[in-house]
């Protein structure tokens, strides 16, 4: 009996703890900027002027003023990069999908032996600063680099390509950055798929191919989904890949939302842009979990 009563508080603490860590450090903040966003524009310091306080539930809802929102959605600047961030992300999703799978499949199917090692060249690329790591793109890419020169020494093209300062370079540098991420949940989901299931499915007459899309690739669903959500989010507002590597003519909401805070020192429309993004980064993961809860519901 007292065992069972110690361990209702407990369970109530370690409930807590994550939802105490997303008040802290998501919910507080969010409030904080989606307050700026709603402010006014000042040439002070800080650059702001707040049009009201949170005292006073009539107050507040008096002077609410979404002309920042208004500005966001009636200028094709932020339309056009929220819409090219997107795309972007999306097209990178796809194509980091398209190179892990391999590699997550070939790390499941190994030797059990061999997968820590392989693991540990996955995320080795951690163990170096991401900054170095697109600077080193920087040099491989650019029409006196590495590429370039291997490309040229064998003959395959006669002048340098232009890859440095282009969406393609943007591409590159998401999917090199990003590519562990998908591996992993990738690997996780195919490592627990027995193989007798495969092994079935060709007993049946179910040619290797036709298992593969019938039997393994249905079951590691759960990866992908994972996978593509790691990816995609953090891919939406990237801005360190595309101001290195993408140049002045790469659009994404990223580098805009850098701008309007620290060029042109307007924080309100820069907290605007910031809360608008969330809430769009906010539908695939809505989408992700009504997915989930429909697996589970149809497991039961």
């Amino acid at each position: 009996m007292s065992s069972t009563i110690n361990s209702g508080p407990r369970r109530w603490y370690v409930i807590a703890a994550p939802y105490l860590w997303l008040l802290l450090f998501f919910l507080v903040p969010f409030f904080i900027v989606f307050k700026l966003s709603l402010s006014d524009t000042a040439i002070s310091i800080p650059p702001y002027t707040p049009t009201f306080s949170w005292q006073g539930i009539s107050e507040f809802f008096s002077k609410l003023d979404f002309d920042n929102y208004t500005f966001i959605f009636s200028d094709p600047l932020y339309i056009n990069a929220y819409w090219s961030s997107l795309q972007i992300a999306a097209v990178s999703t796809f194509l980091t999908l398209l190179i892990a799978y391999p590699i997550a499949y070939g790390m499941a199917r190994a030797p059990k032996s061999w997968q820590p090692t392989l693991m540990m060249l996955v995320i080795l690329p951690f163990w170096t600063s991401f900054l170095i790591r697109i600077y080193a793109w920087i040099g491989i890419l650019k029409k006196e680099g590495l590429l370039n020169l291997f490309l040229m020494n064998w003959g395959i093209i006669n002048e340098p390509l232009s890859i440095l300062n282009t969406t393609t370079a943007v591409y590159i540098g998401i999917v090199y950055s990003y590519l562990p991420f998908m591996i992993l949940p990738l690997y996780a989901s195919l490592e627990k798929i027995s193989p007798a299931l495969l092994e079935a499915a060709e007993d049946l007459g179910s040619r290797p191919w036709k298992a593969f899309w019938q039997v393994t690739f249905p079951l590691s669903l759960p990866g992908v989904y994972a996978g593509c959500l790691l990816v995609f989010i953090p891919a939406v507002g990237e801005f360190v890949i595309p101001d290195l590597l993408g140049g002045s003519q790469t659009l994404m909401i990223g580098k805009t939302l850098w701008s309007e805070f620290f060029n042109n020192r307007d924080w309100p429309l820069a907290s605007a842009v910031a809360v608008v993004l969330l809430l769009v980064l906010v539908i695939p993961i809505v989408l992700f979990q009504r997915q989930q809860q429909m697996e589970r519901e149809a497991g039961r």
